[in-house]
C-alpha cells in the first residue's frame, strides 16, 4: 500500500512538472531576428555542403540558430500568404528554403529570380534542402 502511495505521489509530481515546462515552452518570447545578432554568417553553398557532408554536426552546428545566409534567388513563390524564397546552391538537388515572416512577406514582389540576397533567420533543420524560417530580408 505504501509503494502505490509513493508511485502515485511520483507521478504526480512529475506532471506537475511536466505542465510546468510545456507553460513555459508555449509562453516562451518570440525572437525578433530583425533587431537579434545572427549567430552565423555564410552562403547557401556552404551551409547546404555542410549538411550533406555530415548532418550531425551541421545539426549540432546550425540548427535552432540564426542564421544570416546568402545566395542567389532560384524561386520566389507565396504559399498560403507566406512568401518563401529558394537559394539556388551547387548542388542540382538541394537548396535553401526561406520561409518569410510576414513584414519580408510584403517586400517580396521586388525580389526576382537571379537577384543576390542575404536573409536573416532561424535554421530548423535539413530534408534534402536547408530549410530556415522566420526569415527576414537583409537587403
Amino acid at each position: 500500500m505504501m509503494k502505490l502511495k509513493k508511485i502515485i505521489i511520483a507521478i504526480f509530481i512529475l506532471g506537475i512538472a511536466g505542465a510546468f515546462i510545456a507553460y513555459k515552452m508555449y509562453n516562451k518570447p518570440h525572437v525578433n531576428i530583425t533587431e537579434t545578432s545572427s549567430d552565423i554568417t555564410i552562403t547557401a553553398n556552404k551551409i547546404l555542403e555542410d549538411f550533406s557532408s555530415d548532418e550531425t554536426t551541421a545539426n549540432l552546428k546550425y540548427l535552432e540558430k540564426i542564421i544570416e545566409v546568402e545566395g542567389i534567388v532560384s524561386e520566389v513563390k507565396i504559399e498560403k500568404e507566406k512568401g518563401i524564397i529558394t537559394l539556388k546552391t551547387n548542388d542540382d538537388f538541394g537548396s535553401v528554403i526561406c520561409h518569410l515572416s510576414d513584414e519580408s512577406t510584403q517586400k517580396i514582389s521586388s525580389i526576382a529570380a537571379g537577384n543576390s540576397l542575404k536573409l536573416k533567420g532561424i535554421c530548423t533543420g535539413y530534408l534534402m534542402d536547408v530549410i530556415i524560417v522566420k526569415a527576414e530580408i537583409i537587403n
